[in-house]
């Protein structure tokens, strides 16, 4: 009879080496892979500056309508980075960032649904006021006869970067409230009457009100909010040649 000999305690052969279990417990945070930048999740910010990059896009005639259309609802939909980065890598440079959806200051411009038709204003013996949110066409007709007008824009919605204001004011009066920021190009004809522009220069590139049409016996005033008056004038801000800020 042979004599089995039992090997000592570690000796056995390693014939299935059992799994190691990992310590949940303080897990090593080296050995985790390292998140991939374009799976992760976009936000609303996120979807809201591809979208004015594409609204710029379409602005300029780098893409067509049916193109923006199109792009515009992926990035509505996109959920990650990597749905939304191919829509605009051959719009920008890929080094260039996003521009911001938001700024201290200015108007509100959207290119996407402008109106085919103009909007019409008109006061006759009586008047008119366009204040608070809406939108501006960027065709506007004026007829102001025997009253008054009031159109403010600081709440405003632009359909463009360049608004025109075309008509006539006649034994009446026009006052416009813009927000800090935007343009004024006043191209009016007087007879008897006149058009002030209290607006100090805006930066290249702003959105512009342009005033055409004829003022007769009558007036047009463009001014400033009342608090950003009060803010350039703590300032020292003396305006342009187009006018002058209120006292």
């Amino acid at each position: 009879m042979q004599n089995s000999v039992q090997p000592e305690r570690g000796e056995w052969p390693l014939l299935s080496a059992p799994p190691q279990t990992p310590d949940v417990r303080d897990p090593d945070p080296a050995s985790r892979p390292a998140p991939r930048p374009g799976a992760l999740r976009a936000s609303d910010s996120d979807r809201a500056k591809v979208a004015a990059v594409l609204s710029t896009a379409y602005a300029e005639g780098r893409l067509t309508h049916e193109e923006h259309e199109e792009r515009l609802d992926a990035a509505m939909r996109a959920r990650t980075f990597d749905e939304l980065i191919p829509l605009t890598d051959d719009l920008i440079p890929l080094d260039r960032p996003l521009p911001s959806t938001s700024s201290p200051a200015g108007p509100t411009v959207d290119r996407t649904s402008p109106s085919a038709s103009p909007d019409r204003m008109m006061a006759m013996f009586s008047g008119f006021e366009r204040k608070g949110v809406w939108r501006v066409h960027r065709q506007n007709q004026l007829l102001v006869m025997f009253g008054g007008g009031e159109i403010d824009l600081t709440e405003a919605t632009l359909e463009g970067d360049e608004i025109e204001i075309n008509g006539l004011v006649m034994f009446g009066g026009l006052e416009i409230t813009v927000p800090e920021g935007m343009a004024v190009r006043n191209e009016t004809m007087a007879v008897f009457g006149g058009s002030e522009v209290k607006v100090p220069a805006a930066p290249p590139g702003a959105p512009t009100l342009v005033l055409r049409g004829l003022v007769m016996f009558g007036g047009i005033e463009v001014k400033l909010p009342k608090a950003v008056r009060k803010k350039l004038k703590k300032g020292g801000h003396t305006g342009h040649g187009c006018g002058r800020i209120d006292r």
